[in-house]
Order: structure tokens, then sequence, then C-alpha cells
């Protein structure tokens, strides 16, 4: 009987850190088969292989144990290389980067079509991008720069929530 009790707090204790190990990280192709079975919001963080503050907010941010649980309750989360050779199928078209050369990998490179359709705030692209999407996946929001778990609580909360149905972002911002 004791093998068993311990058999089982060793598998909860397993099944709670691999659930609170980080983002669950999915493609989007598998978010489009998911959104069938189980409607959610989508956030894709659209990101390169070069890009610091991608990297800062992949290693604080996105591994901050309440932003995760967050995310994962809420989001289908998709990562999102910005310039790379990915072919995609999105919402009845094909997404490419055309401009892909691959002696530059790793380094700056062409831009995926995908990331110029999703990204942009005011006609610019910056890294990293948080595009947030609702259950149908139209876009609520691109949003640009490095937020720490603190900042972007609120942005995961204002769409996670539907917050943004009822109130503009000024109006839920201010204090």
């Amino acid at each position: 009987m004791k093998t068993f009790a311990f058999a089982v707090m060793a598998f909860l204790t397993l099944e709670g850190t691999a659930q609170s190990a980080g983002v669950n990280w999915i493609s989007l192709d598998e978010a489009q088969k998911r959104m069938v079975k189980e409607p959610r919001k989508v956030l894709i963080d659209v990101y390169t292989d070069w890009c610091g503050p991608c990297k800062i907010m992949n290693s604080t941010t996105f591994e901050d144990p309440e932003t995760v649980k967050y995310i994962n309750k809420y989001y289908y989360a998709v990562k999102f290389n910005a310039e790379g050779n990915e072919v995609i199928s999105f919402k009845g078209s094909t997404f490419k980067n055309n401009e892909f050369d691959a002696s530059r990998v790793g380094g700056r490179n062409g831009t995926h079509e995908l990331t110029k359709a999703i990204a942009p705030v005011n006609g610019k692209i910056a890294y990293p991008t948080i595009v947030y999407m609702d259950e149908s996946f139209q876009i609520l929001s691109p949003v640009q720069g490095l937020y720490n778990p603190q900042q972007i609580k609120p942005v995961l909360t204002y769409f996670g929530e539907n917050i943004y149905k009822s109130k503009s972002w000024q109006e839920y911002s201010q204090p």
C-alpha cells in the first residue's frame, strides 16, 4: 500500500511539474485544430533568433509561474519565428518567406509574409511582438516590446477575460 501511495504522490508531483514547467507552446496549425473543439484566445509570440529582448522575455516572462498558468488557462500560445522559412496555412491563405536566405540563419533574415500580415503597429514591425487574437483568429491587437511579468499581466487579462469588449485600453489601464 505504501508503494502505491508513493507512486501516486510521484505521479501527482510530476504531473504538477509538467503543467507548471512553462507555456504550452503549439504551432498555429495545432491552434487552428484545437479551436474547433475548445475555442480560446490566441497569443502569438512573434520573435526572431537574433532578438535580445525576445530571449529575455522567453527566459523571464514566459517562465514566470503566474504568467505561465494564466496563458495556459486562457490562450492557445503560438511561437512564430518572424524570419523563418516555414510555410503556414492560416485562415484560407498560405504564407511563406520569399526573402528567406539559408546562409543568414541565426542572423537577420527576410521577413515572413505572416509577420507582415499580423504584427505591424503603425506600419512598423518590431520584436518581440505579441499578437492577441480572439476565438475566430481576428486580431485584437499586436503589442510590441519587452514586457516583464508585472507588465504583461494587465494585457493578458484585458484580452483573456474579454475586458476589451466593454472598456478601452485607456479606461482599463488608468489607476
